[in-house]
């Protein structure tokens, strides 16, 4: 069984100024920066001693770069990069602020925005490479189990968390807070909601 720790990216300029961005290459801001070093002493608390440790992420550069000051913190190596663990991508809403997209779209769960990635391939998307990473890990740390911290973005580890919980979590008006950890175990290539740690809207 392989523990997986994601961890939305922290902060970039973008975020702050609610701004969408994407399959768009927003890097970090200083705040965001801060962010992950206060993330790492969070998952240093997380993590079991016993067992190994591996950082991967997300090769967008604020996931990147929120992975490799995690990974420095807590002495591991650098992230393994993955391009299945980007963000949703949102087409012509990319730039857009979230009042308007609201206002063209109606909410998040629009499959008519232009461009735009659905939800369901989203899905299938992250599942697939959570599987990927799950297996390069086993093969690297076998036979012993092992912690992984995927160090993501919010929509999709909302769509992890959903289907790890059967459709019932996040609640509606709940959002996941840059740097904000959630775990899932994979087991027998299924996917179990350990913990996630919403913040309201």
């Amino acid at each position: 069984m392989t523990t997986l720790i994601l961890v939305r990216h922290g902060e970039t300029d973008w975020n702050r100024d609610r701004r969408i961005q994407g399959a768009t290459d927003v890097p970090l801001n200083d705040t965001g920066r801060g962010q992950a070093r206060d993330a790492a002493a969070t998952l240093r608390a997380m993590l079991d001693a016993r067992h190994p440790a591996v950082v991967v992420a997300s090769d967008l550069s604020r996931a990147r770069e929120t992975g490799e000051i995690i990974a420095r913190e807590l002495d591991l190596a650098p992230p393994h990069l993955y391009p299945e663990l980007r963000e949703r991508g949102y087409g012509v809403a990319e730039g857009m602020r979230v009042e308007e997209y609201f206002e063209r779209w109606g909410d998040w769960h629009g499959t008519d925005v232009p461009e735009a990635e659905t939800r369901e391939d989203l899905r299938a998307r992250a599942l697939s490479g959570l599987t990927r990473v799950a297996r390069d890990v086993r093969r690297a740390t076998a036979p012993g189990a092992a912690s992984v911290i995927v160090v993501t973005h919010g929509a999709l580890i909302r769509e992890v968390i959903r289907h790890a919980s059967g459709d019932t979590l996040p609640l509606e008006g709940e959002r996941l807070a840059n740097a904000s950890a959630h775990t899932v175990l994979f087991e027998r290539d299924r996917l179990r909601l350990l913990s996630y740690t919403p913040q309201a809207a």
